[in-house]
């Protein structure tokens, strides 16, 4: 099957889906743990390919731990404009690699309140290369469906910033249009094949540098939805779509086509540079780990993780939300 057909398939399935709007959303983490996949190289494609299913499913699992889990909300985003333009840099007062260090200078609190998304991707760069080295099956998918969705958020322009979602502008709403909205109805149209992973020589500055490129656009973002909205009645940026059995106000079909037009088509380079660096993380745990024979993992799950999955979504389903972090909820 031709891949952009194959692909078109893919997209038309995750529309029928549930779609909420965290992240890049039950859409866009499933898409990218899935092409992810096919920037492997032939050693690793094989077990990858078998179990792409069970990435995709769970790319989204580290959002429904967000608020049931304590600490984890904090893994998925950096407050950048907290520390100074020059926090992304290696030298002066930018912030520290070494999350130990970052605790000494700042305080814990005041680094979970602000984000730790590029300690936590070095952290999970750390344990998907030991789980390659054990050959634990079960947790190499874990982590490796994890950590894609973690490299992924790195790479979201509003997970760079305090106004995550336009609140502090007068422009709340916009986290869903940039990374649920425009993925959803444009991704069939978008070019998201990319070349093979590349070996990272130094993935922790891979992880910042995927932060500091997200914080860059965040300008754009804000400033080009504002002068968009200066130009569209209300009546024509937003419009009314059935979802299931509701019907809910969404950005207009127009609205979404001209932000996508007016940002130069800075979502789908997005989506192609966070796919291939979340194959670029998974191919470099699997170098460090002495590059071990896939071959002879198994290729279906075991049934300790089948009930691990289980009952993890069941504590999720029942559990009373802690750890919530204020201001980063979409």
């Amino acid at each position: 099957m031709p891949k952009r057909y194959a692909l078109f398939l893919f997209l038309l399935l995750l529309a029928l889906g549930p779609r909420p709007a965290r992240a890049w959303g039950f859409f866009g983490h499933r898409l990218l743990n899935r092409l992810a996949v096919y920037t492997l190289p032939p050693k690793m494609v094989g077990f990858y390919k078998a179990h792409i299913d069970y990435l995709t499913a769970n790319a989204t699992r580290p959002d429904a731990r967000r608020t049931v889990v304590p600490g984890e909300a904090a893994k998925h985003f950096m407050d950048v404009d907290r520390y100074g333009d020059s926090c992304l840099t290696t030298h002066g007062r930018g912030l520290p690699r070494r999350y130990e260090d970052a605790v000494a200078r700042y305080g814990e609190d005041s680094l979970l309140r602000h984000g730790t998304v590029p300690w936590n991707i070095a952290q999970m760069k750390n344990r998907l290369t030991a789980a390659f080295q054990r050959q634990d099956a079960d947790a190499i998918l874990r982590l490796s469906a994890d950590l894609g969705h973690y490299v992924a958020d790195a790479c979201v322009p509003l997970h760079a910033t305090q106004n995550y979602n336009g609140q502090l502008t007068g422009q709340r709403g916009i986290h869903g249009l940039w990374e649920s909205r425009l993925p959803e109805l444009l991704a069939a149209d978008y070019d998201l094949f990319t070349g093979p992973a590349p070996y990272l020589e130094h993935p922790g500055d891979a992880a910042w540098g995927a932060l500091a490129r997200s914080h860059a656009a965040v300008d754009s973002v804000l400033r080009f939805e504002k002068e968009l909205t200066a130009r569209f009645p209300a009546d024509r940026k937003y419009g009314y779509e059935a979802r299931g059995a509701t019907t809910v106000r969404v950005y207009s079909r127009d609205f979404s086509r001209a932000y996508h037009a007016r940002l130069g088509g800075q979502v789908e380079r997005q989506l192609r540079y966070a796919s291939r660096l979340i194959g670029a993380f998974w191919y470099t745990c699997w170098v460090d780990a002495g590059a071990p024979d896939l071959d002879k993992l198994p290729r279906t799950t075991s049934a300790v993780d089948e009930l691990r999955l289980a009952r993890e979504a069941a504590d999720a389903a029942a559990a009373p939300a802690v750890g919530s972090v204020p201001g980063h909820e979409e």
